[in-house]
């Protein structure tokens, strides 16, 4: 069966993999981390859709059946477009966090952590806006947050120290809904919880994209365990260590030759056009 395939621009990739681990327990999986440009937030909006088509024309080429493009602010970007280029089904991260929170939420603000690119894109206000007119929507920048998970200091007090700095407002303005709008965010869920005094519904996308999966291919049926594959455009050792432990899945990445062509002065996607 061919994978559906994933990608991020570091870790954050492996927390909707872990979804669809428990979800679609019998579908191979081709994770790709571009941890040669983790952090994609901060980066030039043009810039990041060039890195989101380029890895997903990659996937399509190398036969993924799907791709899920598990990163907020290359969904916000470039989703559309690879829509109109590819003929495999490809899924986003935004339209799925904000139809979960429409659903959730009832007539409070909803809180939005994410990058400073996914804010600035303006994504989750539009999509939230689509499905609930008039909803009130805080999107919070969060430049600390995947920096932390990409240097394994997710369970500490720098985490916690910048969840309840990004929280603030979020408390201030009475949000009980909040969608963790990168994937990175998934795993500091932990100390983001920790940073309201009151229960809060926090919405983390991947959910609602397994579903979407699960809607539209057909599963492959339960024939042995699936084989997954892991690559990285950067630092394979580390991504391997700190995924392996984020997973609760022991793995040893390969290297991603996505971008070796650009690298080498060639065109970026013709290592992908094999």
């Amino acid at each position: 069966m061919h994978p559906i395939g994933l990608f991020d621009s570091g870790l954050g990739g492996l927390s909707v993999a872990r979804v669809l681990f428990k979800r679609l327990p019998h579908e191979p999986l081709w994770v790709v981390g571009d941890t040669a440009h983790v952090p994609y937030g901060g980066r030039p909006l043009r810039q990041v859709r060039d890195f989101a088509m380029g890895l997903t024309q990659y996937l399509v080429d190398e036969g993924c059946r799907a791709v899920v493009m598990a990163c907020n602010i290359s969904s916000a970007v470039a989703l559309e477009d690879a829509r109109l280029r590819f003929a495999v089904p490809v899924f986003g991260m935004v339209e799925a966090g904000a139809r979960a929170a429409a659903i959730a939420g009832e007539s409070g603000p909803i809180g939005v952590l994410a990058t400073a690119g996914t804010v600035e894109s303006g994504a989750y206000t539009a999509a939230i806006s689509a499905l609930r007119p008039g909803a009130s929507v805080l999107e919070i920048p969060c430049p600390r947050f995947v920096p932390l998970v990409e240097s394994a200091r997710w369970d500490s007090d720098e985490a916690r120290c910048a969840a309840s700095d990004y929280a603030t407002p979020l408390v201030e303005a009475g949000v009980d809904t909040v969608i963790l709008g990168c994937t990175h965010y998934p795993f500091l869920a932990k100390a983001i919880r920790a940073a309201f005094p009151y229960p809060i519904r926090l919405i983390d996308p991947a959910d609602s994209v397994a579903a979407d999966l699960e809607n539209v291919l057909d599963l492959s049926p339960a024939s042995g365990p699936p084989v997954h594959r892991f690559e990285a455009t950067g630092d394979l050792k580390a991504f391997s260590e700190a995924g392996s432990t984020l997973l609760s899945y022991p793995f040893v990445a390969a290297h991603c030759p996505v971008w070796d062509a650009a690298a080498a002065g060639g065109h970026p996607l013709a290592a992908s056009s094999r």
